[in-house]
């Protein structure tokens, strides 16, 4: 698929992985390092994919941002991918969210287009999804005043910065999208398991009973 103009996507990878007791970036699953897996996602849905925050060694699978603040959690890896680029939109995506169809991206990318609203995201089963993420550029500042006040939770950073903005999170419901024809997934894997975290190996082998479907 063709590069989207001016938007970009990044994994977010520099997180410490201490409760999966090694680098998630790395663990392989159906056959691939999540950090494949993700990247992967971000170029389906047409836009140039890099890392943000994570091991040097990562660099040997995209453009590696280094977050010399990773300590303080994703929002820094934000802050500092946002930095590092002068696209409009940006696009972040965790690592570790393998399920997750690339028509998700490329919906919430389109809607951020059209709308021009700061900051877009979803829902599944009522719940507000903290990522995949769309940020504007307007945002960038505002999130980064957000780090420097120790406020470092994204979703609370988001709702901070769209405040200042005069304007909502936007909340896109995964079901309505999904009912209307909008996003799918590529072997039908229903949508409240999209979002799967792997954060522990017990996550990894439900993610691995969940894809058998899709890697059978």
């Amino acid at each position: 698929m063709s590069a989207i103009s001016n938007a970009v996507g990044f994994v977010l990878a520099g997180g410490q992985s201490s409760r999966m007791g090694r680098d998630k970036a790395l663990v392989p699953f159906a056959g691939r390092p999540l950090i494949e897996h993700a990247l992967s996602a971000l170029r389906q849905a047409g836009l140039p994919a890099s890392i943000a925050g994570g091991q040097p060694s990562l660099a040997a699978y995209a453009p590696l941002i280094a977050d010399a603040e990773s300590a303080l959690g994703p929002l820094s890896g934000i802050c500092t991918a946002l930095a590092s680029t002068s696209a409009r939109l940006t696009v972040f995506l965790p690592v570790d969210v393998p399920l997750l169809p690339c028509s998700l991206l490329q919906y919430l990318l389109r809607h951020a287009q059209l709308t021009e609203n700061p900051i877009t995201l979803t829902s599944v089963n009522g719940f507000a999804q903290t990522f995949p993420v769309v940020l504007d550029r307007s945002v960038a500042a505002l999130l980064r005043q957000q780090l420097a006040s120790s406020q470092r939770g994204c979703f609370a950073a988001f709702q901070a910065a769209a405040d200042s903005l005069g304007q909502p999170v936007t909340v896109l419901p995964v079901e309505s999208l999904v009912q209307a024809g909008q996003v799918a997934h590529p072997r039908g894997l229903p949508a409240c398991r999209w979002f799967l975290n792997l954060n522990r190996a017990a996550d990894l082998d439900r993610a691995e009973l969940h894809a058998r479907p899709i890697i059978a």
